[in-house]
Order: structure tokens, then C-alpha cells, then sequence
């Protein structure tokens, strides 16, 4: 184990070698020393969102802030200790459900491969950490898609969704919510897929 000094914050991170990747990105579980990255992970959220004109729910800085404080994101950054990339975990119903939400990727470093790395250490996550759960994404984006594909995830009708009030709290940020009321919940733009370790195995 080396420990590599960022002038950037005057931080010390460890740095893993294992878990430098291609592009020299630094790819791992999140701890309470990434909390440095909050603010920058929750405005390129937005812009992207904004950007995109489609489904992004949005998610309190004090939630996300916990998720990395408690392992349960990954985040990438270069060697020097630029902010590169994200994506988290969450749990529904005493953790039958879990969900890797939140994957954004900086502008400069998109195309490069990373949101897929990032995707593959999220799911490895999850499963170590959740590994009789039902993974489940909903997404409007086609790339997304074909990950999850890759993983194992096969699409579902949303009756296969968490029932948790609290899990559809979170659509109310997006800006596809109002189709998806309108539907009672039923459907709306996103694509729902679910990886079930059951009949994986």
C-alpha cells in the first residue's frame, strides 16, 4: 500500500494499485476522505441532468454524503486527484432490492470507457455487499442499457419494482415524473431491469 499526496486539497488518500485502471483513473469504494468530492459529484448531477433534458432524480447532498461515509458508492479520480466519476447504492424493503443509482461521469472524462468501469465495480459492490438482493436499474439511457445487459440485468414490467413509498419519492426530482403519475406507476420513459442472483446461480 502507497500513500500519495494531493496538493489539490492537502489530503492523503491511499492509494491501491490494483485499482489503478486504464486512462490512470483511480477506481474504489468510497470512505469519509472522499467527502472532498461532494459538492462537485451533486453539480455535475444537475447539469447533466439539465443538459439532457430526460430522467435524472435528483438526491440531498446529505444523502449521498452518507453513502460515501458508509462504503456504499464508487468514485474515480485521477492520480493527481481530479474528480472523475460516481455512482451509489441504495436498499429497499430490509434489503430484498438494492439499486446502483447516481452514475455520472466529468465531461472531460466521458468516452473514455469509465462509466462501464465504474457500472462493473458498483454491481461487484453490491453483490458483496447485498449478495442475496434483486439489482434493479431504471434508466432512459441506451448505453446504460447495454451494461446492464452485459451484466446479467433482463428488463422487466415495473410490477416487478420495489413497492417502498420512499423508492418512488425519489422520481419526484425527475422530470419525467408527471408521465410516470399520470400512468399510476405503471410505466413511464425509463426502462426498468433486474438482476436476480437466484436464477443466475
Amino acid at each position: 500500500m502507497k500513500t500519495i499526496h494531493y496538493e489539490r486539497n492537502k489530503a492523503v488518500f491511499p492509494l491501491n494499485e490494483k485499482a489503478v485502471e486504464s486512462f490512470d483513473f483511480i477506481i474504489e469504494k468510497t470512505s469519509v476522505e472522499h467527502i472532498f468530492y461532494l459538492n462537485e459529484i451533486c453539480e455535475e448531477t444537475l447539469l447533466s441532468a439539465k443538459a439532457r433534458g430526460t430522467g435524472i432524480s435528483g438526491r440531498p447532498p446529505e444523502l449521498l454524503a452518507k453513502k460515501i461515509k458508509d462504503g456504499e458508492a464508487i468514485i474515480a479520480f485521477t492520480p493527481d486527484g481530479k474528480w472523475a466519476g460516481f455512482a451509489f447504492i441504495s436498499s429497499w424493503e430490509s434489503g430484498k432490492y438494492v439499486s446502483n443509482s447516481g452514475l455520472i461521469v466529468a465531461p472531460e472524462f466521458r468516452h473514455t470507457g469509465l462509466a462501464k468501469k465504474i457500472k462493473k465495480k458498483i454491481f461487484e459492490l453490491s453483490r458483496k455487499k447485498y449478495p442475496k438482493a434483486i439489482i434493479f436499474s431504471l434508466t432512459t439511457g441506451l448505453a446504460v442499457m447495454k451494461m446492464n445487459h452485459e451484466l446479467g440485468f433482463e428488463p422487466v414490467t415495473y410490477s416487478e419494482l420495489p413497492k417502498d413509498g420512499e423508492f418512488w419519492e425519489n422520481c419526484k426530482s425527475c422530470i419525467n415524473c408527471p408521465i410516470l403519475l399520470s400512468k399510476e406507476k405503471k410505466n413511464c420513459l425509463c426502462t426498468a431491469m433486474l438482476y436476480d442472483p437466484k436464477k443466475i446461480s
